[in-house]
Formats: C-alpha cells, structure tokens, sequence
C-alpha cells in the first residue's frame, strides 16, 4: 500500500479511533519471504562453522532433524493460525488454551528469543563485512556496523509492514539465487574423504547440534506471527508455513554437505565466515564476493523479520493485559505497531553492544532462543489438543490436521523438542530456564488478576459440555449493560433443567464498508476484551457459564439474527430505550428485525430502574401466555423475589366472583403450561370496566412488568396491541416485551 492511499483512501471503520487496528496487506509472496527470508540467514552464513564443529559432516542430520521437528510445529500452527488469524502467533494460541501463566512463560520467551536472533544476525552482517577487508578490524566495527543496520531496519519496520515485506522481497531473491549457485556447482567439488567420518561424535552430538542450528527454522513462526496482516489468511498460512520449512530444510542440508564435503570440518569449524571459505576454493574471488554480499544481506532479511515478529508479540501482550497496554497501539498514518518497534529495537540495540565486550554471549543468547522456541512450540502442540477437546465457538480453521496426522502430529512435536532440549548444554538450559521462571514471576506479581480469560484446558480436561440452554444479550449501552446482563443469566440458570446455563453477550461494531485491509480479527478481539472485564463478574455471581462475541457488520441488526441462529439460541433479550413508531419502525431499525425474523423467544427490555425486583406478568389467554408467565419466573431469580401472574377481567356474568373464576384459571392454565409449581408465583386478578386503566394501575405497583408481543408478524408490521402500547408509556417500572417463539 503505498503511502499515498494511507493518507487519503482509508474508508471509515478501517482504523479505530484509538490506532489499534494492523492492516491486511501481505500476500503469499510475501509471506514466503519473509518465512524463508528468516530461515536462509544465520542458518546459511553463520552457523554451518559451529555445526561442523559439534557434528561434523553429519551436521547435515542435524539440520535435517531441526527441519522435522519446525515441520511438525508449522502444521500445528497452520491449524491454529488459520482458526485464529490474529498478531501474536504462538504466543497468542498458548494464551488462549492454557491461560495467562502460559502466555506469559511464551510471550516473553518469544520476544527475548526473535531480539536475541536479531542481535545475533546483526552482529553476523557486522562480521561478514569486517573479515574481508583488511583494515576493518576488532569488535567495535562489527558491532558499530550492526547497529547502524539495526537503526535502517527499525525505520523501514515503523514505516510500514508493506514497505518492509517489499524490501524482503528483493533480498531474499537475491541471496536465494546466489545460494542455489553455490550448492549447484559445490556439489561437482565435494571430496569424498571429507566426509569420513560422517559422524565423528557421535548421535548425542547430532543430536545437541540440532539444538544449537534450530534458530536457523525460527522463520514460519514470523508467518504465524503477522498472521493478523495476511490477506486470505486460510490458505496463504498454512502453504507458506509448511512450503517454507521443507523448501529451506531442503537447502541447509544441501549447503552443509557441499560445505563440510570440500573443507574439512575442523577448519570450517574455526572460521567466523565459513560459507564464503567454501566458496573461495572452487568460485575465487568473485564467488567470496557474491557470498559476502548473500550473507550480509541475509543477515539483514533475518534481523528485519524477527524485528518484525517480536514487535507483534509484544504488542499482542499489551492487548491482553500481560504487560501495560502502552504497547498495543499502532501509528496513526502508518498503521504499524510503533511503540512496540521501538521497544524492540531498544532492547535489540543493548544486546549487540553486550558483543562489544563478550564476543560470544549473543551466539549463547541465540541458543537460548532456541531453547525458548522449543519450549513454545511444545505447548503448540498442546494447545491444539486442547482446542479440538474444547471446541470453543468462534474457533473453525479452514486448514485441519486429517487422521491420523492428529493427534500423530502434536504428540511426536512434544516428545521430539523435549529431547532436543535435553540435549543442549547446560548454560544454555539455564539461560532459558531463567527466560521461563521470569514468565512466571511476572505473571503472579503483574498479569495475574489483570486478566480475566482463564483458558480453555479445564474445559478440554472435562471434554465436550452437555447440551446448553443458550441465552444470548446483545450489549453496547454501558448504563443498562449489567442490567441486560443480569437478566440474561438469570434467564439461563432458570432453565439449568433444560440444559446447562449458558449466556452468550455479543457486541456488533457497526461498520458501513469493511475494507480487505481492516483487520477484523484484532477488532473482534479487542471487543471481546472489554466484554470479558464487564461480564464475568456478573456470570460468576448468577453462576452461569459466559462467552463473549463481537461482530464487524453492516446492519447490527441482521448481524444479531445471524448470531442467533449460528448460536441455537433458545433465548434472546435484547435492550430497548422504551420508544414506539420511531423513522418508520415499531421498535427501531436494530430491534425490530430480530423481533420479527428471530427463530428463539424474544425479551425486549427497556431498563428504567436498576433494580428487578419483583416481577409482574400480564396474562391473557393465548400461546404466548406460558412465555410471558416463565419468563417473570426466570426475571424474579435476579433479585430472590417471588413474581406475580396478573389478569384483567371485565365484570361479566352474574356476580365478580365469576370474573375473579375465569381470570384465575387464565393464569393458572398459563403457569402450568410454562412448567411452573404454585410455589413459584403469585395470582392476582383485577375485575374492572376499563381494561387499560386497569392494568396501569395494578402493574405501576411492581418493579419490572413483563407483557406479551404477538408471536405472529403481519407484513413488515409487528402487532402488540393497545395494551401494551398503555403500559410502555404510562407504566413507570421497567418493561420488558415478551414474543414467544
């Protein structure tokens, strides 16, 4: 997008008021890119030299088995990437299933781990232009170069995703091309004899290696990771995710054969610069030139991508109140997570400068990245067993683990990244070990309490719920939120007979002209953040199962009714500020299609008073009488009260106790329809000439009076009588219209 457009064609909703929106503009290309850009880098130029050094020529298992182990993580990912395609990858779905302990073990580990690898890429693009030149010496250049390529990166990642996904574009199709060259005439010099023996310390070593090169395969995370500005995120993920890591482990083993077949692996084991050492022997000059300028910027691409992705880590942890939500905001012109690039890039800087006086802390530190992505990617695969167990609504992948790939898949990821991580070497374990016990400590003394979503493994470890009764709130005016909610739960506990209590709140975002580049997912989720602040307090009190929606649509309306019929639901209590006839509606343009269309029993609720408390129905013969009679039950619940059935009946026949007789056996045939004991409600029945005045009189006594909508439509008219006209103007309590289904 260029930068014209962000300027002047941004169409309304496409960015909220607050900046927190990340546009969707990045497309299998470069998605490839800047997937594979991360993978080809230090895994290419920098780390074959201590591979061959740990493993020898069978540095290339090594390689291969890293390559296994991101493969199997990237097909967990692409599940639960293409479930939920929103900024924060692997963090975010281990959050989501296992709660906020876990996010925060994750979270950190991941941004520590991409800024170590950035400080470790860029300390390798410092020294692969130090080494050739001869009167470029010392750690202060190397690291003097890598900041001044750290500083041109946090510029082109601020400026925007696009900008930075273009630049990826053309480095990696150049270094790309200058790889396949080396392996394609490499191949025709490799000495046999340099291959024995091909493995020369042993499994243990192949295997502790792979543990040192797996950094190298950190690259399908970053797709995962900006999953929230991919377009076509269903299929674009999980091709580029999977293609990228066969594509590039495919390459490193290739490169490390060529390389440890026409140098000895002691000697490539002492170079700082190893693939260009290969390619003197058999490219002269001009090939080390080529090399060098592939390596350099390769580094570059690698850093630019964990930049990249760590800034969308720690900005998806502002959004879920794991750290201060300073973090989660993005610029307002250029759409890019700004304060969060600058964090990273801050924290990335005093990394490289450490290298200005331990020449090897950020290649311990860039192991421990690994450390710290393989303790993630473990509980990936965790999570996605635990989110096929839950089955939690909202969650329906467009890419899935067929059989017997699930549960294959995720429990060999599990046991194979724990033996790599067995096998590293102890300061590394212990560097990361730290990484996770500081998740730990910062979530018990800063996110815990500050997060109200718990996860979903209890709800895995319980399996599938039972059948629920459904009870859906829509919500958006804070002064009558809590009410509505109120009512709904106490609607859905007292039907608990029917089904376990379940209330569902939903928040529709009104947005004329959605826009392929507004990220809906990250709206969504910011809506279902504050519904989850407001509601669960309410929902532990009526102790009742609570789920929170939130819709991106045009017509809030239709988006309602498109909510109860994917959500079943059983009931709908809707909010209503009490006004009839309005711009050619009955109710308003948002109610009356769902009080008209909607295929569940309908409250409609016009708060006036804060408190319930003792309900009345007004009952008369008809089908929807045991409606209105259960639904004051279920209204009385909120407040401990016990409600009362009311009738009106005019004085006919010989005397009023036949009036009395007749509106009796009216209310009495009405609550035993609805289920209902004589324990649970009160008779009233009021023998008067004029009905209207009646039943204002009687009703205006109580706290919340419940009257009857006609369950059939007449055209686009909905009918509800004169009644209940009297009542919704002249009553002052609150009034709640019931339509039955």
């Amino acid at each position: 997008m260029s930068s014209e457009r962000r300027r002047h064609g941004m169409g309304v909703g496409e960015m909220s008021v607050e900046g927190n929106e990340l546009e969707r503009t990045l497309g299998f290309v470069e998605a490839m890119t800047l997937g594979g850009g991360t993978m080809i880098g230090a895994g290419i130029f920098i780390l074959p030299g201590i591979a061959a050094e740990t493993a020898g020529p069978a540095s290339s298992i090594s390689y291969a088995i890293a390559g296994f182990v991101a493969l199997l993580a990237a097909l967990s990912l692409s599940e639960l990437a293409t479930g939920m395609p929103i900024a924060g990858g692997s963090y975010h779905y281990v959050n989501r299933a296992l709660g906020g302990l876990f996010g925060a073990i994750v979270g950190w580990g991941m941004w520590t781990g991409l800024m170590f690898a950035s400080a470790f890429y860029m300390i390798g693009f410092g020294q692969y232009l130090v080494e050739p030149i001869p009167f470029l010496d010392g750690r202060v250049f190397i690291v003097g170069l890598g900041l001044v390529g750290l500083v041109l990166l946090l510029g082109v990642n601020y400026y925007g995703t696009e900008e930075s996904s273009a630049f990826q574009n053309v480095t990696i199709g150049v270094e790309t091309a200058i790889i396949l060259v080396f392996v394609a005439v490499g191949v025709f010099f490799i000495d046999p004899g340099n291959l024995e023996p091909f493995a020369p310390f042993g499994p243990g070593g192949v295997v502790a290696t792979t543990g040192i090169v797996f950094i190298s395969f950190l690259g399908f995370e970053i797709i995962a990771t900006v999953a929230g500005e991919i377009k076509n995120p269903g299929r674009i993920i999980p091709l580029s995710m999977i293609l990228s890591v066969v594509l590039v482990t495919i390459l490193y083993v290739l490169v490390m054969l060529v390389s440890t077949g026409v140098i000895p692996f002691e000697s490539l084991g002492d170079s700082p610069i190893p693939v260009s050492d290969v390619a003197v022997t058999y490219l002269g000059p001009a090939g080390v030139v080529a090399i060098v300028f592939a390596a350099i910027i390769a580094a570059i691409s690698s850093s630019n991508s964990s930049i990249l992705a760590a800034s969308r880590v720690i900005y998806a942890m502002g959004r879920d109140g794991v750290v201060t939500d300073w973090f989660n905001v993005s610029h307002p012109q250029f759409y890019t997570p700004h304060r969060a690039i600058a964090a990273t890039g801050g924290v990335t800087a005093l990394l490289i400068l450490v290298g200005l006086e331990v020449e090897t802390i950020i290649a311990l530190l860039a192991e421990a990245a690994s450390f710290s992505f393989l303790v993630a990617y473990s509980l990936v695969h965790i999570s996605l067993v635990v989110f096929r167990r839950a089955d939690p609504d909202g969650y329906d992948p467009s890419f899935t683990l067929p059989r017997p790939l699930y549960p294959a898949v995720p429990i060999l990821g599990v046991v194979l990244s724990l033996v790599v991580v067995s096998q590293m070497a102890t300061v590394v374990v212990v560097i990361g070990s730290g990484i996770v016990a500081f998740g730990v400590v910062w979530y018990a003394t800063y996110t815990r309490g500050r997060v109200v979503s718990e996860g979903l493994l209890s709800e895995a470890i319980r399996g599938k719920p039972a059948e629920p009764f459904r009870v859906v709130v829509p919500v958006a005016n804070p002064a009558t939120q809590r009410g509505l909610l109120r009512l709904a739960a106490a609607s859905a506990h007292a039907n608990e007979d029917r089904g376990t209590p379940e209330l569902v709140a939903v928040n529709v975002t009104p947005v004329a002209h959605p826009s392929p580049f507004q990220n809906v997912e990250a709206d969504r989720f910011e809506h279902q953040r504050e519904l989850l602040k407001s509601a669960h307090d309410i929902a532990a009190e009526m102790n009742v199962t609570l789920r929170t929606r939130t819709v991106v649509a045009p017509d809030v309306g239709e988006a309602i009714l498109d909510v109860l019929e994917e959500e079943v639901a059983d009931e709908a209590i809707l909010g209503w500020d009490g006004t009839l006839g309005r711009d050619g509606h009955v109710f308003g343009a948002t109610v009356d299609p769902v009080v008209r269309n909607a295929s569940c029993d309908v409250s409609l609720v016009n708060l006036k008073n804060e408190t319930i408390g003792t309900p009345v129905a007004l009952i008369a013969p008809g089908h929807n009488a045991p409606v209105i009679a259960h639904q004051a039950v279920e209204f009385a619940t909120v407040d401990g009260t016990v409600p009362t059935l009311l009738n009106v009946q005019p004085p006919r026949g010989k005397s009023g106790s036949d009036a009395e007789e007749r509106g009796r056996s009216v209310v009495v045939d009405a609550a035993e329809a609805a289920g209902l004991d004589p324990g649970e409600y009160e008779v009233q029945v009021v023998v008067n000439d004029d009905i209207g005045r009646a039943i204002v009189e009687a009703t205006s006594q109580y706290d919340t009076v419940c009257v009857g909508l006609s369950g059939r439509t007449e055209g686009s008219r909905i009918p509800f009588g004169t009644v209940t006209e009297r009542v919704v103007h002249d009553v002052p309590s609150n009034v709640a219209l019931i339509r039955g289904s």
